[in-house]
C-alpha cells in the first residue's frame, strides 16, 4: 500500500477511479483494491449505511446493503486530517529510466518516501535519469491484472541469443533494457544480449497475482491469451455501476420522527422486540421515551407503523419496474408535498399547453411535439457500484472479488432536473416509416455482434429510444450553450417502451453527493417561455452539423459502429454524463432523410 495521499471525488471512486482501476497519484500510478481493504482497521459502527433504500435495492435486484465509502479530509500538506482513507497498491511496479531505457523492478522499496528515484545504474554508472512507470500491463479478459513479463518477452524461445534460456531474473538489479524505435519497441538483455519485440498479445503470466494487491496468482489459470495494453486505454478497466431515483413513498420520509429514528435504530429496535415479560417491555419503551424525549404512545405508535410494513407498506415493486416505477411518480402530481422531501415535482403541463398555442406556426409545432413538462424541484439519485470488468462486458468482477460481502459501495446524490414526454400518438404513427425501422434494425444487429457497456446490451433498441437519446443529447448541448451548464455536470435518464404503457419521456438533472443539492437554476429552465427556446433550439441543431455531409451520410460511427448522423460537432456528450457510453444515436431520426424515405418527426406534430 502507498504511504502518500490525494483526494478522490467520491462520484468518481464508484466509476472510472473504482475498485481494480489505475488511477493516477500525486507522484504515481496506483491501483484501487477491492472493498474488503475499504474499511480494514476500522469498527464496524463506522460504515456510514444508506437508510430507506430498500424499494431502490429491490428495482435493482440487490439483495446487500449500501454504504457510503470511506471518506476523509485532506490537508494542505497532503495529510489525512480527518476521516478515512483507502488504501491503495502502487502499480505498475516497474520503472523505467527514459535516458538509457534500463528497467527497474520496485526501485522504491530501499528509498525513503521523499527520496527521487534516478537511474543509478548505466553505461557510464552515473545515468541519473529521472525513473517513470513503465505505461503498460497484462490484462485478461478473465479480471486479472498483472506487470508485463519483462524478462520472459526478453528471453522469449524465439530469441537468437546464445544462452538466452539459461538466462534467469535478477529483479535486485536492473539488466534488462526498453528501447523505442520507429519500428516499435525492443526488450533486451544486457547480459545474454536476448532480445525481442513487445508482443500485443501474450500467456497471462503463471506466477503473476491474480490482482496487483493480492497475494495469490488465478486459482485456475485461463489458456485464453492476454493482452499487453497501456495503462490509459479503455479497455483495462470498466465499471459497472447502476442507478435509480428515490420515489415515493420511500421519498416522502419525514426525517427525525419517532417512526423515523425507530426504523434507523436497528439494536433499539432488537432490544425492545426481544423484551422478556410485559414489565421490562414496558421499562424498556419508558427509556427510550425519556431518551428521545417523546411519549411511550409515540413509541408504540412507531412500532405498529413498522409491523405495517412502514416505509413501502403495500408497495413492492419488483426487479425490472425501475423506469416504469420512476416514470409513473414522475408523471404523476405529488399531492401535499413537504419542500424537504427527496422526490418534489411541480407539474406546468396545462401551462406549457396555454402558452404553446399563442406561438408562431413552427414554435407552436416544435411545442406541440411536447406532451408534459414537468420540473423536478429535488431528486434523489442512488448510484451503486456492482462491480468492474476488463476488455469484455460479458464477464462482471463484484467490488470484494468474492462475491460474500453483504454490502456494496454506493452514494446518495441530490440535486434538481426538467422532465418532459413526447407524444405518443405521434411517435407511433412516426415509428411506422420503413426508413426507421431498418436503421433502427441495423443497430440493434451491430449492437448484438459487439461487446458493448451492460446498459446498452439490456435497452430495446427501437426508433423511438433512439430518437429520445439524440434529443435528450442534443438538449444538455443546448443547456450548456444557451443556459451556462457544463454538459459534464448533467446527467440523462430516458424512459421509453413501447409495450402495453408506452413511455417516452426525457429526464434531464444534476446531482451532487450534498445534503442541499443544487441551487436551482436548472428548474427555472422548465418555465414553459425558457424552455421553448432550449428545445427549438436542439430541434433546430439536428438539421446540421459542422461536419455534413459527411456525418449525416455516415453507415456507422463511434463505438462499434453503433452511431449513424451523430459525432463529436453535433451530438456527442462528456462520457458521464451518457448512461449508455455515447452510442444508439442518430439525428436522422429527428429531422428525416428524403432520400431513404424517412420524414422528419415534426411531419408528426397533431394539429
Amino acid at each position: 500500500m502507498t504511504n502518500d495521499t490525494f483526494p478522490v471525488r467520491l462520484s468518481h471512486l464508484l466509476r472510472h477511479c473504482s475498485v481494480g482501476a489505475i488511477v493516477r497519484g500525486k507522484d504515481h500510478l496506483v491501483v484501487v483494491p477491492d472493498t474488503r481493504f475499504w474499511y480494514r482497521g476500522l469498527r464496524d459502527g463506522d460504515a456510514v449505511e444508506i437508510r430507506y433504500v430498500r424499494q431502490v435495492r429491490k428495482m435493482l435486484g440487490i439483495s446487500q446493503r449500501l454504504r457510503l465509502p470511506p471518506s476523509g479530509t485532506v490537508g494542505d500538506n497532503g495529510e489525512v486530517t480527518g476521516g478515512h482513507w483507502i488504501p491503495a497498491v502502487r502499480f505498475p511496479t516497474w520503472m523505467r529510466c527514459p535516458k538509457c531505457g534500463l528497467l527497474w523492478s520496485r526501485p522504491w522499496k530501499d528509498s525513503r518516501p521523499d527520496e527521487p528515484l534516478v537511474c543509478k545504474q548505466g553505461d557510464d554508472e552515473s545515468c541519473g535519469g529521472n525513473l517513470e512507470q513503465v505505461p503498460w500491463v497484462v490484462v485478461h479478459e478473465a479480471g486479472y491484472l498483472a506487470d508485463v513479463p519483462w524478462h520472459d518477452v526478453a528471453h522469449r524461445p524465439d530469441s537468437t541469443a546464445r544462452g538466452a534460456h539459461k538466462c534467469r531474473p535478477d529483479w535486485a538489479r536492473p539488466y534488462l533494457r526498453l528501447v523505442e524505435r520507429h519500428d516499435g519497441r525492443t526488450v533486451s538483455c544486457t547480459r545474454c544480449k536476448a532480445s525481442n519485440r513487445l508482443p500485443t498479445r501474450l500467456r497471462f503470466p503463471p506466477f503473476a497475482r491474480q490482482q496487483p494487491w493480492m497475494r495469490h496468482p488465478p486459482d485456475d489459470l485461463p489458456d485464453e491469451p492476454a493482452w499487453l495494453l497501456e495503462v490509459n486505454d479503455v479497455r483495462v478497466h470498466w465499471s459497472f455501476t447502476s442507478t435509480a431515483l428515490v420515489i415515493p413513498p420511500e421519498s416522502r420520509i419525514r426525517k427525525g420522527t419517532v417512526v423515523d429514528r425507530l426504523y434507523t435504530s436497528s439494536s433499539t429496535r432488537h432490544t425492545i422486540a426481544n423484551a422478556r415479560n410485559p414489565l421490562q417491555l414496558r421499562a424498556l419503551l419508558r427509556r427510550t421515551a425519556r431518551k428521545w424525549r417523546c411519549s411511550v404512545g409515540d413509541i408504540e405508535d412507531a412500532m405498529n407503523e413498522i409491523d405495517r410494513g412502514y416505509p413501502l407498506y403495500d408497495s413492492d415493486p419488483e426487479p425490472g419496474d425501475l423506469f416504469f416505477a420512476e416514470f409513473g411518480a414522475l408523471t404523476k402530481p405529488v399531492p401535499d408535498f413537504y419542500e424537504d422531501e427527496d422526490f418534489v415535482t411541480r407539474h406546468h403541463t396545462e401551462n406549457w399547453k396555454r402558452y404553446v398555442s399563442t406561438l408562431p406556426a413552427h414554435a407552436r409545432k416544435v411545442g406541440r411535439a411536447v406532451s408534459r413538462l414537468i420540473e423536478v424541484r429535488r431528486l434523489k439519485e442512488i448510484v451503486v457500484l456492482r462491480g468492474f470488468g476488463r476488455l469484455v462486458d460479458d464477464k462482471v468482477i463484484p467490488p470484494d472479488i468474492t462475491g460474500d460481502s453483504g454490502w456494496l459501495p454506493a452514494l446518495a446524490l441530490r440535486g434538481e432536473g426538467i422532465f418532459f414526454t413526447l407524444e405518443d400518438t405521434m411517435l407511433e404513427r412516426w415509428a411506422r416509416q420503413d426508413g426507421l425501422q431498418r436503421r433502427a434494425a441495423a443497430i440493434d444487429v451491430r449492437c448484438q455482434a459487439q461487446p458493448v457497456r451492460t446498459m446498452v446490451r439490456e435497452t430495446e433498441i427501437s426508433p423511438q429510444f433512439i430518437l429520445l437519446h439524440t434529443l435528450s443529447h442534443l438538449m444538455i448541448r443546448q443547456l450548456e450553450t444557451e443556459a451556462g451548464y457544463p454538459a459534464a455536470s448533467l446527467t440523462e435518464r430516458i424512459y421509453c417502451s413501447t409495450e402495453s404503457n408506452p413511455m417516452s419521456g426525457i429526464l434531464i438533472y444534476v446531482a451532487v453527493p450534498d445534503e442541499i443539492g443544487s441551487l436551482g437554476g436548472l428548474v427555472e429552465l422548465a418555465q414553459p417561455r425558457r424552455f421553448i427556446r432550449i428545445l427549438s433550439a436542439a430541434f433546430e441543431a439536428a438539421n446540421w452539423c459542422s461536419l455534413d455531409p459527411v456525418c449525416s451520410g455516415h453507415d456507422g460511427q463511434g463505438p462499434s459502429l453503433l452511431n449513424r448522423a451523430a459525432c463529436q460537432g453535433c451530438a456527442l456528450i462528456p462520457d458521464p454524463s451518457c448512461q449508455y457510453g455515447n452510442v444508439l444515436l442518430d439525428r436522422t431520426f429527428l429531422k428525416g432523410n428524403s432520400a431513404e424515405g424517412v420524414a422528419p418527426l415534426l411531419e408528426y406534430v397533431p394539429k
